[in-house]
């Protein structure tokens, strides 16, 4: 291996220092102290001199092996970021221009005792800018991002992570640098390559069986033939078959039937089961040389997209059946975690998909504009049961087709579906990110005449290089082109629909920033929602570690400088302004937390009342619409400091709507709209069996924690796996039976109990905005703290009804079991799941308890 320290060094020499490999630029400067947190106050833009130089790695190494024995060596790079000469002992060996590929060099006739290797970078922004002007027959737009963005311009010009140039929620940090690992491997006679499985289950023999693939390099000059014996023990499987491998690099791919008397566990998507793997060992007992043995996991699942017509609806479903079994899809959309690739760490990626997990979340679409992630995040996705959504690295843009760029992409597709295959997470491949949108809705303003070369452009890259290397490396999952797409109608339609967001068809994305949140009947009731969301800031323990004292407040040079979507921080206070007063402190750091809170607690009411329109919108057609079985909100994670989608803040903090998610993503929830002043309750289930319940409808003035009225109602039927109607009743008749209730002084609140501890989340129903409530009272929040084990318990108290109560400990990290809340009882107990050691005096110097009537 050739990990370690490096020396470094920019374009004319007057920087040199040490840098670590896998690593880069930024945090190899960083690190030595050269200069400050890139994510600091302004530095994004302060620090572009580092991605506009051209830096050089360099250095020497002793050959661990006497060369003279070995047939082949190769300098293997897993990846390199991006354009790059690559030398060994002045001697170039080749050339490197895509991130996202594996490239291989042979160094057999060069490599000696001590060598010195080289790799020579080129400015990424100057090679887009480059590849765009020679790209002379007509342009690919967009040339740049929008000015509020602070970016590069180009970026679809190199084959690279798309955001890395910027994006509405990230800066602009187009680094440089060996972001993988890098090795010297030498062998004799064969080397074994890449390896994979995938499950099939044969329907016609009712047995499952794994297809394994292995490719390998053969260095001698005849064929070399021997022994392949696959062994999983746990299921009573043996098979030895004997393969003769060619020269040259070729694959070899064996069928593995399972034991039918032994009993196969499948793999399941959280919520739906376990997540079962299998221990497995394959050997190749060859004639010549060595004998490999390769240890693996072996998953069994099926997956299928189904797009079938239905009943009373027009168009076609668009869901997904996991092992025979439809699966409401629920999460959100990933995005790299940080902008430099070296700082995520497995601890890091853990931390994120673990708090995906435990928000009752089974999916995560890994979006194109970002990278294909490493090895350790599908591990943990299989290990969680969070099934994938894999976009190829294309996103809001048309791309080039000219030969060498179809190329690079080619042996990009290949080597990525190749390593990613065996993943049971991964259940869809999809070509690119709202590119078919793009071309349909003319997003770029192309004059109509010319409309033809982008579509052929679209169809020879997506359908006829993306899509054909997939369907020949991989026949184990779907393949769509685009998101949003309108499925097999966009197929039929030449690839290119006429409208993506077609609600009938397919997936749609949707953002509305004007409109009333609150209001259910803006949302689109589609198929399938890939994404949808709404902004909001992150904690002030967050942005305190990258700002001073001069930058809190919601309209600082800092606060604008960080929002990098137009009107952003405006839409925010528009969005709030529908049904919150806004903060009127004349302590300015105190309005400034005021701020931050009620974007937080305003982005969660907004996406849960969305998200649980997707959801009781599953089993039911209206108007021709309706079937959705999938939500995924944008978007999870958050790649620096700053106003954003997430619900996840850069560090992992849960926002207030990481928190709702856990509620309206829980397996089993009631849910409330209302429609021409008439109230409805569904029961919407993920369960695998239909349950008895009972319904309890609480309803509360906001003047008196004493409930006004309860209704029990039992023996409703909440159906398996659907959202069935449970409860209806006037409003009217509702505040008539309330006595004392009008629409501003009382709050509805309602759950589902059934036998065993079986209990849904809490739910809400708001009669009219907050802002116009009657009734609501200062309250003394108060909490004592206490440690059983390694949890911390919080016991909350109140003096009067309190809503969006949160608790923020500030940079101890860590979550609550609940936050957020609307508290109608004196006494309420939290949860607090530390992440590091913590105290009960530093929880309890930490604490902040605000609820909405705090803000003033």
């Amino acid at each position: 291996s050739l990990r370690g320290s490096w020396r470094l060094g920019n374009g004319n020499g007057s920087v040199v220092l040490r840098g670590e490999v896998p690593g880069c630029v930024h945090t190899a400067l960083h690190r030595r102290g050269l200069i400050q947190d890139p994510y600091y106050r302004f530095n994004d833009v302060m620090y572009r001199w580092i991605s506009l130089d051209n830096w050089t790695y360099s250095r020497t190494f002793k050959t661990p092996f006497d060369a003279r024995k070995w047939q082949k060596v190769n300098l293997v790079f897993e990846g390199v970021d991006t354009v790059a000469q690559i030398l060994i002992n002045n001697i170039t060996l080749g050339r490197t221009d895509n991130m996202f590929n594996r490239y291989s060099f042979d160094i057999t006739s060069v490599i000696k005792e001590v060598n010195f290797v080289e790799v020579r970078f080129l400015s990424a922004v100057s090679y887009a800018a480059e590849q765009s002007r020679c790209h002379k027959a007509y342009s690919i737009p967009p040339a740049c991002p929008p000015p509020v963005q602070k970016g590069e311009c180009h970026a679809n010009f190199i084959r690279k992570e798309q955001c890395s140039f910027s994006w509405d929620w990230g800066p602009s940090f187009p680094t440089q640098g060996i972001w993988k690992d890098v090795r010297i491997e030498a062998y004799n006679h064969y080397h074994l390559i890449h390896f994979s499985l995938t499950s099939f289950f044969v329907k016609s023999a009712s047995q499952w069986s794994l297809e394994i693939e292995s490719i390998f390099d053969v260095v001698s000059s005849k064929p070399i033939a021997g022994l392949v014996t696959v062994s999983i023990p746990k299921l009573q499987t043996q098979q030895t078959s004997s393969v003769k491998l060619q020269p040259g690099e070729g694959s070899v791919v064996l069928l593995v039937n399972i034991n039918k008397s032994s009993t196969v566990e499948a793999w399941w998507p959280n919520g739906h089961g376990k997540q079962t793997g299998y221990n497995m060992t394959t050997t190749f007992i060859m004639e010549a040389g060595y004998q490999i043995e390769k240890f693996s996991k072996a998953y069994f699942r099926t997956v299928e997209l189904v797009q079938e017509s239905i009943p009373g609806s027009p168009g076609l479903s668009f869901y997904f059946r996991i092992n025979g079994r439809p699966i409401f899809i629920k999460g959100s959309n990933w995005i790299p975690a940080d902008s430099f690739q070296d700082r995520v760490t497995y601890d890091i990626l853990w931390l994120l998909l673990k708090s995906a997990a435990d928000a009752n979340m089974n999916a995560l679409r890994v979006w194109g504009g970002g990278v294909y992630e490493q090895d350790e995040f599908y591990d943990i996705c299989d290990e969680l049961g969070i099934m994938i959504w894999q976009d190829f690295m294309f996103a809001c843009a048309l791309y080039p087709t000219d030969q060498n760029y179809l190329e690079s992409v080619r042996a990009e597709v290949s080597h990525q579906v190749r390593r990613l295959k065996s993943h049971p997470s991964i259940i869809l491949w999809s070509g690119n990110n709202e590119n078919e949108a793009a071309i349909a809705s003319n997003w770029f303003s192309i004059p109509y005449a010319d409309r033809e070369v982008y579509i052929k452009d679209y169809v020879m890259l997506y359908v006829k290089n993306i899509r054909e290397i997939v369907l020949t490396e991989d026949k184990s999952r779907p393949f769509i082109a685009s998101s949003p797409t309108n499925g097999l109608e966009s197929v039929k339609e030449g690839w290119l629909s006429q409208n993506p967001y077609d609600t009938h068809y397919g997936d749609t994305h949707f953002y509305d920033y004007s409109n009333d949140c609150w209001n259910w009947t803006v949302y689109p009731k589609t198929r399938f929602a890939s994404e949808y969301g709404f902004q909001s800031w992150p904690s002030f323990s967050t942005i305190e570690k990258v700002s001073s004292t001069e930058d809190w407040s919601y309209t600082s040079n800092f606060s604008l400088h960080r929002q990098h979507h137009e009107n952003g921080n405006d839409q925010m206070l528009q969005q709030i302004g529908h049904h919150f007063k806004l903060p009127q402190s004349t302590d300015p750091i105190k309005k400034f937390k005021d701020m931050i809170y009620l974007t937080q607690v305003m982005q969660a009411q907004c996406i849960k009342t969305e998200t649980e329109f997707y959801r009781f919108s599953q089993s039911e057609i209206i108007k021709g619409e309706g079937h959705t079985m999938g939500a995924l909100y944008w978007q999870l994670n958050d790649i620096w400091q700053a106003p954003s989608w997430a619900s996840l803040e850069y560090g992992g903090k849960w926002k207030l709507l990481h928190y709702f998610a856990q509620n309206f993503f829980a397996p089993l929830l009631p849910v409330a709209y209302e429609d021409k002043g008439v109230l409805y309750i569904y029961g919407v289930s993920d369960l695998h069996v239909d349950h008895k319940l009972t319904l309890r409808v609480v309803v509360h003035a906001w003047s008196s924690l004493e409930p006004v009225c309860t209704l029990a109602k039992d023996g409703v039927t909440v159906k398996a796996q659907s959202a069935v109607p449970i409860h209806k009743e006037s409003i009217n008749d509702l505040l008539e039976r309330c006595r004392n209730c009008t629409r501003k002084s009382c709050v509805i609140t309602f759950c589902l109990v059934g036998e065993g501890g079986l209990q849904s989340p809490t739910n809400h129903h708001f009669l009219s905005s907050l802002k116009d409530a009657v009734g609501l009272e200062k309250t003394q929040l108060s909490a004592s703290v206490s440690q059983r084990d390694d949890i911390y318990v919080f016991v909350l108290q109140t003096t009067a009804i309190a809503p969006f109560v949160s608790l923020d400990v500030g940079n101890i990290k860590g979550r609550f079991s609940d936050n957020g809340f609307l508290m109608t009882e004196k006494k309420k107990v939290v949860m607090f799941y530390p992440w590091e050691p913590t105290s009960v005096e530093e929880l309890e110097k930490s604490l902040t308890l605000t609820s909405l009537v705090d803000v003033v």
